[in-house]
């Protein structure tokens, strides 16, 4: 028996509409701090508007970083169901203000203890979608076995193969070495929540995501995985001892732990939501006439087997 009803699933839309909207009056207008700032508000008044005891587990950072929406913070009447929210306002600040494609508002809920506390780190990841072998690459492996291996299991040569990787320096030895064995590549600048979701998608033609990127864009990313497939793994990296710190306050004590895509996002019921700011390739973003804005939102959840876009119209002040 579902424990989030129909209404709650739509109410956490609205939440990422309501951002996205916010967002989308500092489209290209090159000050990412404030197009933030404003998902964020919008995003925070809409979650302390619904019927339920939320807890950000994923947010904006610690308590003492940001001021709202900050990892810990309770949300929502205080009354109903306790959920643990994880959340991401304006994924894609640095596209938003310049204008680019593929910067979203996110949010995944889940009953408490359904998503990682994760801290504010960064994780190594690896995804692809589904109707896979289980186990078709791991993270222990090297990027030649895991493009070999599914290879195998798609019956595709490797050079068939498109594997997303973000466009960071950190990257550039993968990237050498999946092109040496001739695997084709697809860079995103921002966004690899978009990008691992890409890889459950056969309209992208991505096949495997690689890469490091923040822990909180892969709770969100394996939140969603769980309501499609796919299969994700992701290990958590710490740069210097704050980090490890951080982690430490989350309750993360194994540093070296390989998290699978249930260690992530094990929630049995799972909404996730992400709504376009600018279009990209998930959704389209966001579009204004006169008081009328138009969105577009990709809804999933464990509940439904099915991928759900849909369109609104919001009458804006």
């Amino acid at each position: 028996m579902s424990v989030l009803d129909r209404s709650m699933i739509f109410a956490a839309a609205n939440v990422a509409e309501k951002a996205a909207i916010a967002a989308y009056d500092w489209i290209g207008r090159g000050d990412k701090e404030a197009a933030d700032q404003a998902a964020v508000d919008a995003m925070r008044t809409a979650l302390n508007n619904l019927p339920m005891k939320g807890r950000i587990v994923i947010g904006e950072g610690e308590r003492d970083e940001a001021p709202m929406l900050y990892i810990g913070e309770e949300v929502g009447t205080g009354e109903g169901l306790e959920i643990d929210i994880a959340l991401d306002p304006l994924e894609g600040t640095t596209p938003t203000a310049k204008g680019m494609t593929n910067s979203l508002a996110v949010l995944a809920m889940a009953p408490r203890g359904g998503l990682l506390y994760a801290p504010d780190t960064y994780m190594d990841k690896i995804a692809v979608g589904a109707e896979l072998p289980g186990g078709v690459v791991d993270l222990d492996n090297s990027i030649e076995d895991n493009l070999a291996a599914l290879a195998r299991a798609k019956d595709r040569p490797v050079s068939d193969l498109t594997v997303c990787v973000l466009e960071r320096p950190r990257h550039q030895e993968i990237v050498a070495r999946i092109r040496q064995v001739g695997a084709r590549i697809s860079f995103i600048t921002d966004g690899d929540v978009a990008g691992v979701i890409s890889t459950t998608d056969p309209k992208t033609g991505i096949d495997l995501y690689v890469g490091s990127g923040g822990a909180p864009e892969g709770v969100l990313a394996a939140a969603a995985l769980r309501c499609v497939g796919g299969q994700m793994q992701g290990r958590l990296v710490f740069r210097n001892d704050d980090e490890r710190a951080r982690a430490t306050r989350t309750g993360i004590t194994d540093f070296g732990r390989k998290y699978g895509l249930h260690d992530l996002a094990g929630g049995e019921d799972i909404v996730f939501t992400a709504t376009g700011v600018t279009s990209g390739s998930l959704v389209d973003g966001v579009r204004k006439s006169g008081n009328i804005a138009q969105t577009h939102t990709l809804l999933l959840s464990t509940m439904e087997d099915a991928w759900r876009r849909m369109r609104s119209r919001f009458h804006c002040e």
